[in-house]
Protein backbone atom coordinates (compact mmCIF):
# COMPACT_ATOMS: atom_id res chain seq x y z
CA UNK A 1 0.00 0.00 0.00
CA UNK A 2 1.44 3.26 -1.20
CA UNK A 3 2.09 6.37 1.43
CA UNK A 4 -0.78 8.15 -0.08
CA UNK A 5 -3.04 4.90 -0.10
CA UNK A 6 -2.65 4.83 3.88
CA UNK A 7 -3.06 8.75 4.66
CA UNK A 8 -6.49 8.22 2.39
CA UNK A 9 -7.11 4.51 4.42
CA UNK A 10 -6.52 6.77 7.49
CA UNK A 11 -8.63 10.01 6.82
CA UNK A 12 -11.45 7.67 5.53
CA UNK A 13 -11.58 6.02 8.75
CA UNK A 14 -11.01 9.64 10.39
CA UNK A 15 -14.59 10.80 7.96
CA UNK A 16 -16.34 8.45 5.73
CA UNK A 17 -15.58 5.59 8.50
CA UNK A 18 -17.46 7.23 11.32
CA UNK A 19 -20.41 5.58 9.76
CA UNK A 20 -19.25 2.35 10.91
CA UNK A 21 -18.25 3.89 14.26
CA UNK A 22 -14.52 3.55 13.51
CA UNK A 23 -13.37 6.48 15.69
CA UNK A 24 -14.58 5.72 19.15
CA UNK A 25 -13.28 2.21 18.95
CA UNK A 26 -9.69 2.60 17.03
CA UNK A 27 -6.96 4.67 19.41
CA UNK A 28 -5.69 7.99 18.55
CA UNK A 29 -3.79 9.23 15.91
CA UNK A 30 -2.80 12.61 16.67
CA UNK A 31 -1.16 11.56 19.84
CA UNK A 32 -0.33 9.41 22.61
CA UNK A 33 -3.18 9.26 25.45
CA UNK A 34 -1.83 11.60 28.10
CA UNK A 35 -4.53 9.48 30.66
CA UNK A 36 -5.95 6.22 31.16
CA UNK A 37 -9.25 5.72 32.33
CA UNK A 38 -7.83 3.14 34.49
CA UNK A 39 -4.89 5.11 35.75
CA UNK A 40 -5.14 7.97 37.91
CA UNK A 41 -5.38 10.93 35.85
CA UNK A 42 -1.46 12.64 35.06
CA UNK A 43 -2.77 16.59 35.19
CA UNK A 44 0.38 17.35 33.93
CA UNK A 45 0.05 15.70 30.71
CA UNK A 46 -3.51 16.66 30.29
CA UNK A 47 -2.26 20.47 30.78
CA UNK A 48 0.57 19.83 28.34
CA UNK A 49 -1.92 18.71 25.74
CA UNK A 50 -3.29 22.14 25.29
CA UNK A 51 -1.42 24.67 23.21
CA UNK A 52 -2.10 27.95 24.72
CA UNK A 53 -0.70 31.58 24.61
CA UNK A 54 1.96 32.31 27.16
CA UNK A 55 2.04 35.96 27.10
CA UNK A 56 -1.23 36.59 29.33
CA UNK A 57 -3.30 34.30 32.17
CA UNK A 58 -6.43 32.96 30.51
CA UNK A 59 -9.26 32.58 33.20
CA UNK A 60 -11.92 33.18 30.89
CA UNK A 61 -12.49 29.64 29.93
CA UNK A 62 -16.72 28.96 30.36
CA UNK A 63 -17.10 30.99 26.92
CA UNK A 64 -15.21 28.50 24.63
CA UNK A 65 -13.01 25.42 25.90
CA UNK A 66 -9.93 25.13 24.05
CA UNK A 67 -9.64 22.24 22.05
CA UNK A 68 -6.79 20.11 22.91
CA UNK A 69 -3.85 19.25 20.50
CA UNK A 70 -4.95 15.81 19.42
CA UNK A 71 -9.21 17.34 18.90
CA UNK A 72 -7.80 20.24 17.06
CA UNK A 73 -5.52 17.83 14.40
CA UNK A 74 -8.09 15.97 14.01
CA UNK A 75 -10.38 18.70 12.91
CA UNK A 76 -7.47 19.82 10.67
CA UNK A 77 -7.29 16.18 9.15
CA UNK A 78 -11.06 16.70 8.40
CA UNK A 79 -11.10 20.15 6.90
CA UNK A 80 -8.41 18.99 4.38
CA UNK A 81 -10.86 15.08 3.80
CA UNK A 82 -13.66 17.81 3.57
CA UNK A 83 -11.76 20.49 1.21
CA UNK A 84 -10.13 17.63 -0.73
CA UNK A 85 -13.30 15.19 -1.60
CA UNK A 86 -16.03 17.91 -1.12
CA UNK A 87 -19.29 17.39 -1.94
CA UNK A 88 -19.21 13.99 -3.16
CA UNK A 89 -18.31 12.94 0.59
CA UNK A 90 -20.74 14.74 1.84
CA UNK A 91 -23.82 14.31 -0.55
CA UNK A 92 -22.32 10.19 -0.83
CA UNK A 93 -21.03 9.30 2.79
CA UNK A 94 -21.51 12.13 5.43
CA UNK A 95 -25.71 13.28 4.47
CA UNK A 96 -26.46 9.92 4.32
CA UNK A 97 -24.81 7.82 7.11
CA UNK A 98 -21.69 9.67 8.75
CA UNK A 99 -23.29 12.08 10.28
CA UNK A 100 -26.09 9.74 11.86
CA UNK A 101 -23.22 7.49 13.41
CA UNK A 102 -22.18 10.28 15.05
CA UNK A 103 -25.35 11.55 16.27
CA UNK A 104 -25.83 7.46 17.57
CA UNK A 105 -22.54 8.53 19.52
CA UNK A 106 -23.35 11.61 20.77
CA UNK A 107 -26.78 10.05 21.95
CA UNK A 108 -25.13 6.88 23.74
CA UNK A 109 -22.66 9.34 25.45
CA UNK A 110 -25.90 11.33 26.83
CA UNK A 111 -27.34 8.23 27.77
CA UNK A 112 -30.68 8.69 25.50
CA UNK A 113 -32.05 7.44 22.76
CA UNK A 114 -30.58 8.51 19.16
CA UNK A 115 -34.48 9.38 17.95
CA UNK A 116 -34.53 11.73 20.97
CA UNK A 117 -31.27 14.10 19.77
CA UNK A 118 -30.49 16.13 17.05
CA UNK A 119 -27.40 17.99 16.24
CA UNK A 120 -26.80 21.98 16.64
CA UNK A 121 -24.87 24.82 16.10
CA UNK A 122 -24.49 25.13 19.98
CA UNK A 123 -27.02 24.99 23.20
CA UNK A 124 -28.02 28.79 21.99
CA UNK A 125 -29.46 27.63 18.95
CA UNK A 126 -30.73 24.16 20.57
CA UNK A 127 -32.73 26.05 23.57
CA UNK A 128 -34.44 29.25 21.44
CA UNK A 129 -35.56 26.57 19.23
CA UNK A 130 -37.09 24.51 22.04
CA UNK A 131 -38.42 27.76 23.60
CA UNK A 132 -39.99 29.60 20.85
CA UNK A 133 -41.55 26.19 19.28
CA UNK A 134 -42.77 25.28 22.60
CA UNK A 135 -46.70 24.55 21.73
CA UNK A 136 -48.43 24.65 24.84
CA UNK A 137 -48.63 27.84 26.26
CA UNK A 138 -51.66 29.32 26.39
CA UNK A 139 -53.11 33.44 27.19
CA UNK A 140 -52.90 33.92 30.58
CA UNK A 141 -50.28 31.44 31.20
CA UNK A 142 -47.11 32.21 32.79
CA UNK A 143 -43.50 31.43 31.79
CA UNK A 144 -40.67 31.32 34.44
CA UNK A 145 -36.65 32.34 34.49
CA UNK A 146 -34.32 32.97 36.80
CA UNK A 147 -32.15 36.15 36.76
CA UNK A 148 -29.02 34.17 36.63
CA UNK A 149 -30.21 32.44 33.14
CA UNK A 150 -28.40 33.01 30.29
CA UNK A 151 -30.14 36.75 28.14
CA UNK A 152 -30.61 34.96 25.02
CA UNK A 153 -32.84 32.26 27.01
CA UNK A 154 -34.86 34.96 28.63
CA UNK A 155 -35.75 37.13 25.42
CA UNK A 156 -37.17 33.91 23.79
CA UNK A 157 -38.85 33.34 26.71
CA UNK A 158 -40.27 36.79 26.72
CA UNK A 159 -40.59 36.85 22.52
CA UNK A 160 -42.97 33.36 23.72
CA UNK A 161 -45.13 34.99 25.75
CA UNK A 162 -45.51 37.97 23.93
CA UNK A 163 -46.99 35.93 21.38
CA UNK A 164 -49.05 33.94 23.33
CA UNK A 165 -50.59 36.99 25.58
CA UNK A 166 -48.48 34.87 28.70
CA UNK A 167 -47.28 36.63 31.72
CA UNK A 168 -43.25 36.33 32.69
CA UNK A 169 -42.06 36.03 35.85
CA UNK A 170 -38.18 36.32 36.82
CA UNK A 171 -37.14 34.45 39.96
CA UNK A 172 -34.31 36.41 41.81
CA UNK A 173 -31.83 34.08 43.20
CA UNK A 174 -30.47 34.70 46.70
CA UNK A 175 -26.66 34.70 47.08
CA UNK A 176 -24.49 32.97 47.58
CA UNK A 177 -27.16 30.66 46.54
CA UNK A 178 -27.19 27.45 48.85
CA UNK A 179 -28.91 24.42 47.21
CA UNK A 180 -31.73 24.21 50.07
CA UNK A 181 -32.08 28.24 49.49
CA UNK A 182 -32.35 27.99 45.65
CA UNK A 183 -34.75 25.24 46.32
CA UNK A 184 -36.93 27.24 48.82
CA UNK A 185 -37.03 30.13 46.43
CA UNK A 186 -38.39 28.06 43.15
CA UNK A 187 -40.93 26.49 45.09
CA UNK A 188 -42.24 29.69 46.56
CA UNK A 189 -42.30 31.09 42.94
CA UNK A 190 -44.00 28.13 41.60
CA UNK A 191 -46.80 28.58 44.50
CA UNK A 192 -47.30 32.40 44.01
CA UNK A 193 -47.73 32.23 40.43
CA UNK A 194 -50.54 28.85 40.01
CA UNK A 195 -50.36 29.75 36.36
CA UNK A 196 -46.77 28.80 35.29
CA UNK A 197 -46.72 27.01 32.55
CA UNK A 198 -42.76 26.71 31.51
CA UNK A 199 -40.11 26.81 33.10
CA UNK A 200 -36.30 28.02 32.34
CA UNK A 201 -33.16 26.23 34.36
CA UNK A 202 -29.72 26.92 33.78
CA UNK A 203 -27.56 23.80 35.68
CA UNK A 204 -24.60 25.88 36.08
CA UNK A 205 -25.04 29.98 35.66
CA UNK A 206 -23.22 31.63 33.53
CA UNK A 207 -22.66 34.53 35.68
CA UNK A 208 -21.66 33.43 38.93
CA UNK A 209 -20.56 29.72 38.15
CA UNK A 210 -23.69 28.76 40.54
CA UNK A 211 -25.40 25.09 40.13
CA UNK A 212 -28.38 24.66 40.32
CA UNK A 213 -30.67 21.43 41.95
CA UNK A 214 -32.13 20.92 38.46
CA UNK A 215 -33.07 17.37 38.91
CA UNK A 216 -35.03 18.51 42.67
CA UNK A 217 -36.42 21.53 41.24
CA UNK A 218 -37.73 19.54 37.78
CA UNK A 219 -39.71 17.05 39.99
CA UNK A 220 -40.98 19.91 41.91
CA UNK A 221 -41.98 21.42 39.03
CA UNK A 222 -44.06 18.75 37.08
CA UNK A 223 -45.93 17.91 40.31
CA UNK A 224 -47.37 21.62 39.52
CA UNK A 225 -48.02 20.67 35.30
CA UNK A 226 -45.31 22.72 34.65
CA UNK A 227 -42.89 21.89 31.80
CA UNK A 228 -39.13 22.38 32.15
CA UNK A 229 -36.51 23.80 29.80
CA UNK A 230 -32.82 22.86 30.92
CA UNK A 231 -29.53 24.65 29.58
CA UNK A 232 -26.51 22.57 30.02
CA UNK A 233 -24.78 24.00 28.33
CA UNK A 234 -21.81 24.91 31.44
CA UNK A 235 -22.35 21.63 32.58
CA UNK A 236 -22.05 19.19 29.93
CA UNK A 237 -18.81 17.40 30.27
CA UNK A 238 -18.19 19.47 33.75
CA UNK A 239 -20.31 17.57 35.97
CA UNK A 240 -20.91 14.21 36.30
CA UNK A 241 -24.49 12.68 34.78
CA UNK A 242 -26.31 11.62 31.90
CA UNK A 243 -29.43 13.95 30.50
CA UNK A 244 -32.00 11.09 32.20
CA UNK A 245 -30.78 11.76 35.45
CA UNK A 246 -32.12 15.75 35.48
CA UNK A 247 -35.68 14.40 34.65
CA UNK A 248 -36.48 17.01 32.19
CA UNK A 249 -38.28 16.41 28.56
CA UNK A 250 -36.35 19.28 27.31
CA UNK A 251 -32.67 20.02 27.09
CA UNK A 252 -29.96 22.50 25.34
CA UNK A 253 -26.13 21.63 25.54
CA UNK A 254 -22.96 22.88 24.50
CA UNK A 255 -19.76 21.15 22.67
CA UNK A 256 -17.59 23.39 22.31
CA UNK A 257 -16.94 23.93 26.23
CA UNK A 258 -15.97 21.53 28.56
CA UNK A 259 -15.98 18.63 26.16
CA UNK A 260 -13.49 20.73 23.91
CA UNK A 261 -15.01 20.08 20.72
CA UNK A 262 -14.13 22.62 18.01
CA UNK A 263 -16.85 25.59 18.10
CA UNK A 264 -20.27 26.08 17.01
CA UNK A 265 -21.44 22.48 18.05
CA UNK A 266 -24.16 21.72 20.27
CA UNK A 267 -27.46 19.20 20.68
CA UNK A 268 -30.68 19.50 21.85
CA UNK A 269 -33.03 16.44 23.48
CA UNK A 270 -36.68 16.23 23.67
CA UNK A 271 -38.03 12.87 25.13
CA UNK A 272 -39.79 10.84 22.48
CA UNK A 273 -43.39 11.29 24.42
CA UNK A 274 -43.19 14.84 24.68
CA UNK A 275 -41.78 15.27 20.78
CA UNK A 276 -45.29 17.02 19.82
CA UNK A 277 -45.05 19.67 22.58
CA UNK A 278 -42.44 21.27 20.05
CA UNK A 279 -43.32 22.27 17.20
CA UNK A 280 -41.86 21.70 13.48
CA UNK A 281 -39.21 24.78 13.12
CA UNK A 282 -40.01 27.02 10.61
CA UNK A 283 -42.28 24.40 8.78
CA UNK A 284 -39.51 22.56 8.37
CA UNK A 285 -40.36 19.90 4.96
CA UNK A 286 -37.21 18.24 4.94
CA UNK A 287 -38.07 15.28 8.33
CA UNK A 288 -41.74 14.37 9.22
CA UNK A 289 -43.19 16.16 12.33
CA UNK A 290 -42.49 12.78 14.19
CA UNK A 291 -38.70 13.33 13.85
CA UNK A 292 -36.64 15.16 16.42
CA UNK A 293 -34.30 16.72 13.55
CA UNK A 294 -37.55 18.56 12.35
CA UNK A 295 -36.94 20.70 15.59
CA UNK A 296 -33.69 22.51 13.58
CA UNK A 297 -32.88 23.43 10.25
CA UNK A 298 -29.36 24.88 10.23
CA UNK A 299 -28.49 24.96 6.55
CA UNK A 300 -24.91 23.69 5.75
CA UNK A 301 -23.10 22.97 8.92
CA UNK A 302 -19.44 23.12 9.46
CA UNK A 303 -19.20 19.71 8.47
CA UNK A 304 -15.44 19.11 9.41
CA UNK A 305 -16.16 20.21 12.98
CA UNK A 306 -19.19 17.73 13.33
CA UNK A 307 -17.24 14.72 11.80
CA UNK A 308 -14.56 15.92 14.46
CA UNK A 309 -17.33 14.96 17.83
CA UNK A 310 -16.54 11.90 18.17
CA UNK A 311 -12.41 12.11 18.54
CA UNK A 312 -13.49 15.36 20.81
CA UNK A 313 -15.62 12.73 22.88
CA UNK A 314 -13.58 9.87 23.36
CA UNK A 315 -10.49 12.51 24.23
CA UNK A 316 -12.72 13.75 26.98
CA UNK A 317 -13.35 10.50 28.15
CA UNK A 318 -9.94 9.16 28.54
CA UNK A 319 -10.84 10.85 31.59
CA UNK A 320 -13.89 9.87 33.93
CA UNK A 321 -16.23 13.40 33.87
CA UNK A 322 -15.79 12.77 37.71
CA UNK A 323 -12.98 13.02 38.02
CA UNK A 324 -12.37 16.05 35.77
CA UNK A 325 -14.88 17.80 37.47
CA UNK A 326 -13.12 17.44 41.04
CA UNK A 327 -10.01 18.28 39.07
CA UNK A 328 -11.95 22.02 38.06
CA UNK A 329 -13.45 22.20 41.68
CA UNK A 330 -9.95 21.80 43.23
CA UNK A 331 -8.25 25.13 41.34
CA UNK A 332 -11.23 26.68 41.92
CA UNK A 333 -10.69 26.41 45.50
CA UNK A 334 -7.24 26.80 45.40
CA UNK A 335 -7.67 30.38 44.41
CA UNK A 336 -11.12 31.33 46.48
CA UNK A 337 -10.07 29.41 49.31
CA UNK A 338 -7.25 32.27 49.35
CA UNK A 339 -8.95 35.46 48.92
CA UNK A 340 -12.43 34.58 51.63
CA UNK A 341 -10.32 36.54 54.16
CA UNK A 342 -10.48 39.18 52.59
CA UNK A 343 -13.65 41.29 53.64
CA UNK A 344 -14.12 43.50 51.06
CA UNK A 345 -14.11 40.66 48.52
CA UNK A 346 -17.63 38.83 48.07
CA UNK A 347 -17.38 35.25 45.93
CA UNK A 348 -20.81 34.98 44.55
CA UNK A 349 -20.58 30.56 45.14
CA UNK A 350 -21.38 29.16 48.27
CA UNK A 351 -18.57 26.99 49.85
CA UNK A 352 -21.22 23.74 50.02
CA UNK A 353 -20.47 20.62 47.73
CA UNK A 354 -22.39 20.49 44.91
CA UNK A 355 -22.72 23.84 44.47
CA UNK A 356 -20.27 25.02 42.43
CA UNK A 357 -18.07 23.85 39.63
CA UNK A 358 -15.16 25.33 37.53
CA UNK A 359 -16.87 29.08 37.59
CA UNK A 360 -17.13 31.42 39.73
CA UNK A 361 -17.43 35.06 39.98
CA UNK A 362 -16.36 37.62 42.72
CA UNK A 363 -16.53 41.38 43.39
CA UNK A 364 -15.38 43.84 45.08
CA UNK A 365 -17.88 45.73 47.81
CA UNK A 366 -19.29 48.71 46.81
CA UNK A 367 -18.50 47.81 43.27
CA UNK A 368 -21.67 46.59 42.11
CA UNK A 369 -21.99 48.28 39.23
CA UNK A 370 -21.56 46.54 35.79
CA UNK A 371 -18.88 50.02 34.63
CA UNK A 372 -16.81 49.28 37.62
CA UNK A 373 -16.47 45.55 37.10
CA UNK A 374 -15.77 45.84 33.33
CA UNK A 375 -13.55 48.08 34.16
CA UNK A 376 -11.67 45.46 37.06
CA UNK A 377 -11.78 43.10 34.43
CA UNK A 378 -9.67 45.55 32.22
CA UNK A 379 -7.42 46.62 35.41
CA UNK A 380 -6.65 42.41 35.90
CA UNK A 381 -6.04 42.21 31.83
CA UNK A 382 -3.65 45.12 31.50
CA UNK A 383 -2.27 45.61 34.74
CA UNK A 384 -1.69 41.71 35.75
CA UNK A 385 -1.96 40.13 32.65
CA UNK A 386 -4.95 38.12 33.65
CA UNK A 387 -8.05 37.44 31.03
CA UNK A 388 -11.05 37.54 32.71
CA UNK A 389 -15.19 38.63 31.82
CA UNK A 390 -17.65 40.84 33.75
CA UNK A 391 -20.86 39.88 34.25
CA UNK A 392 -24.53 41.38 34.92
CA UNK A 393 -27.50 40.11 36.97
CA UNK A 394 -26.86 38.69 40.43
CA UNK A 395 -28.95 40.31 42.63
CA UNK A 396 -26.42 42.15 44.46
CA UNK A 397 -24.68 43.66 41.56
CA UNK A 398 -22.58 42.64 38.66
CA UNK A 399 -18.91 40.86 39.14
CA UNK A 400 -16.08 39.35 37.38
CA UNK A 401 -15.89 35.82 36.67
CA UNK A 402 -13.36 33.50 36.85
CA UNK A 403 -12.41 29.93 35.30
CA UNK A 404 -9.76 27.74 34.83
CA UNK A 405 -9.25 25.05 32.53
CA UNK A 406 -7.28 22.00 32.29
CA UNK A 407 -4.49 23.63 31.28
CA UNK A 408 -4.30 26.38 34.78
CA UNK A 409 -1.75 25.76 36.64
CA UNK A 410 -1.16 26.58 40.27
CA UNK A 411 1.31 29.60 39.65
CA UNK A 412 -1.65 31.07 37.27
CA UNK A 413 -3.91 31.53 40.30
CA UNK A 414 -1.12 32.70 42.66
CA UNK A 415 -0.95 35.52 40.20
CA UNK A 416 -4.81 36.10 40.74
CA UNK A 417 -4.96 36.08 43.90
CA UNK A 418 -2.56 38.75 44.15
CA UNK A 419 -3.80 40.65 42.19
CA UNK A 420 -7.24 40.63 44.30
CA UNK A 421 -5.97 41.03 47.04
CA UNK A 422 -3.87 44.08 45.72
CA UNK A 423 -7.09 45.72 44.41
CA UNK A 424 -8.99 44.77 47.19
CA UNK A 425 -6.77 46.35 49.44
Amino acid sequence: MTTFQQRRRSLLHSAAGLALGAAISQPARAAAAPVSASAKPDWEALAASYDIAQDFVNLENAYYGIMPLPVAEEFKRNIDYLNRYNSRYMRRDFDREGIEAIRAQLAAHAGVPTAELAITRGATESLQNLIVNYRLLKQGDVVMYGNLDYDAMMYAMNDLAQRHGAGVVTVRIPEPGTRQAVIDTYEKALRDNPRTKLLLLTHISHRTGLVIPVAEIVRMAKARNVDVIVDVAQSWGQLDYKLPDLGADFVGANLHKWIGAPLGLGFLHIRESRLQDIGVHMADGDYPATDIRARVHAGTMNTASVMTIPFALRFHGQIPVAERGARLRSLRDYWVHRVLDVKSVQVLTPEEPGAYGAVTSFRLRDRTSFEANVALARTLSDDYGIFTVARNGPVGGACVRVTPSFFTRTQDLDRLVTAIRKLAA
